[in-house]
């Protein structure tokens, strides 16, 4: 039986998942990197992107995230995300929905702030849609 590593993910608004796996693939910044029990300690930033967890108790998982931070040691690895969606439960016509919605927003943007904003969150919603 392979090691484990303690995995936690926190978003703002509660703990998403706390427990031990084989195994952690994070987005990072600088491109995608695996985490197994006794990784070197390292603290990266993540960009928007898939978290794989493998073997854990709850099985395998994929969860789409929105940035943050990853805090990792030899017993445990940390992310603070900023929005995390949990992929095997993801309504994928209600996303289609939301993005046709955010398109017809960015048409109808008045200002530069506005369009700015609304072309962001339209990336991060097609973004979202590439990893189902």
């Amino acid at each position: 039986m392979a090691d484990k590593i303690h995995f936690d993910l926190v978003s703002p608004e509660q703990m998403l998942l706390s427990e031990d796996v084989t195994m952690v693939t994070l987005p990072g910044t600088e491109g995608y990197f695996g985490v197994l029990a006794g990784h070197a300690p390292v603290i990266s930033t993540l960009r928007s992107g898939v978290i794989d967890v493998k073997d854990g108790e709850s099985g395998n998982m994929r969860i789409f995230v929105r940035g943050g931070f990853a805090e990792v040691d030899p017993k445990k690895v940390v992310v603070l995300a900023e929005e995390a969606i949990p992929l095997d439960g993801l309504d994928v016509e209600a996303l289609e929905t939301r993005i046709q919605n955010t398109e017809e927003d960015l048409t109808l943007a008045k200002t530069d702030t506005e369009r700015a904003r609304v072309a962001q969150t339209l990336d991060y919603l097609r973004q979202l849609r590439a990893a189902v």
